[in-house]
């Protein structure tokens, strides 16, 4: 008897009748929403915001990895339909939660819209759906959490219905690896779970990767964050010992890397930024205080990377002293605000850092983004320009905060102006109006 939803479950994958419901439509769950959709599947994403379920019903695109071709082909095709009303989640055969999980000001794990998802999905939770939890979160979520309130009406997880996780994998802006072709993980709560996950995800993409349990999978994603986060520490403090030795560091690494084993490339930068790494290490060390396990190696590489915003502010004022001028009353000009190249998230940017420590200076700011038109941050509210009107505006100091595959910067180098160079976008060039890290 309980074989049933289990068998019917993986019938309904296999021949794509199973519906297909994805909570948060930003840069995980859309993806994972058209992909569905191209694997044959019917699809409709849910969100609280009204503006996204329009665009997409549209047809139209707001996440630049998303082809807007795609989605209004999975539109048009009437693969993919997006809505607010949470109540057509009884519908669904499958659904993925794929909403934010960001740090409260404590650093404490803010499971806020998690617990939403999942108590919108309990309301309307029938027998052989398949619930998969993909929000970044500590090990332990998905069976101390997630299960306990989806079976408050009696239904059993592994039995009545199926309960996993997999953690997301997406890389904004990367044009090699996609939602398509990056391996999947995948736990459940128990065997059918997982056999169930595993089945939706393999119609989906190009690998599948089952191990043991939910805790399993949601630690992977957090080793994966967790080593870049703290192997960017490592290089971040790499670049201020050889600065202080007069090191150039990026020939250091480009040195380094030329060694065919034991050693991976990571890059110094004005901090870490994103909506992984700077807050995903914290889950982690959260997790770990609770059973007296303290994470002093993770902890330090924090203190590292959040140090570094200061660190781009103290060049630049390192910078302007050559020209005899202080921070204050100095107009500086950022190229770039997003948090990593060609992506318009600015989530955690450090380029948010350092424009408050340089307004709390006393300086006059402007920036250059073609994927950000507008900034908002602690009540201010900047409208980008483009390179050639921050030339006009003749400014003190220009950062680069953020290496846009779009910019042009020979126009900056010959007019003499000081340049702060925080990605090594310069590479190769010098002279006394470049600074770099």
């Amino acid at each position: 008897m309980t074989s049933i939803p289990i068998d019917t479950l993986l019938d309904r994958i296999r021949t794509r009748d199973a519906r297909i419901g994805v909570i948060g439509l930003g840069y995980v769950g859309l993806p994972l929403a058209v992909e569905f959709a191209r694997a044959g599947f019917t699809v409709t994403g849910f969100d609280v915001d009204a503006k996204k379920a329009e665009q997409i019903n549209c047809g139209k695109s707001y996440i630049p990895d998303v082809a807007e071709l795609d989605l209004a082909e999975c539109v048009r095709l009437r693969k993919l339909s997006a809505t607010t009303d949470m109540s057509e989640l009884g519908a669904m055969d499958a659904i993925d939660i794929c909403v934010p999980t960001p740090l409260r000001k404590t650093r404490d794990p803010n499971l806020s819209y998690v617990v939403q998802a999942v108590e919108a999905v309990a309301a309307t939770l029938k027998r052989g759906q398949l619930v998969i939890l993909e929000s970044t979160t500590y090990p332990g979520t998905t069976d101390e959490v997630v299960q306990p309130m989806l079976e408050e009406k009696g239904l059993r997880a592994d039995v009545d219905f199926f309960l996993a996780f997999s953690p997301e994998r997406v890389d904004p802006g990367n044009q090699q690896f996609t939602t398509h072709n990056i391996p999947k993980i995948v736990g459940g709560v128990g065997e059918h779970s997982t056999k169930a996950a595993a089945a939706l995800y393999g119609a989906t993409v190009n690998a599948v990767v089952p191990v043991t349990s939910t805790r399993v999978a949601e630690m992977v994603k957090l080793l994966e964050n967790t080593f870049r986060a703290v192997n960017i520490g490592l290089v971040n403090e790499i670049a201020l010992m050889s600065h202080k030795m007069g090191i150039d560091v990026w020939e250091v690494i480009d040195a380094a890397k030329t060694k065919p084993f034991g050693f991976m490339p990571f890059y110094p930068g004005p901090g870490l930024g994103g909506h992984c790494i700077p807050i995903d290490p914290y889950y982690l060390s959260w997790k770990a205080r609770q059973t007296g396990f303290e994470c002093r190696f993770i902890e330090l590489a924090g203190h590292v990377n959040s140090a570094m915003p200061a660190y781009v502010v103290e060049r630049i004022g390192d910078a302007l002293n050559t020209a005899r001028k202080p921070i204050n009353g100095s107009r500086v000009h950022l190229l770039g605000v997003a948090y990593k190249r060609d992506v318009s998230d600015i989530r955690e940017s450090p380029a948010l850092d350092v424009i408050e420590l340089l307004q709390h200076r006393g300086a006059t700011l402007s920036y250059s983004d073609p994927y950000v038109p507008e900034l908002r941050h602690n009540g201010e509210a900047l409208t980008a320009i483009d390179e050639a009107a921050a030339l006009r505006e003749q400014p003190d100091c220009i950062v680069i905060c953020t290496d846009h595959s779009v910019f042009d910067y020979e126009p900056f180098i010959e007019s003499g102006v000081l340049i702060v160079d925080t990605r090594n976008a310069l590479k190769g060039r010098s002279g006394k109006t470049i600074f770099r890290l």
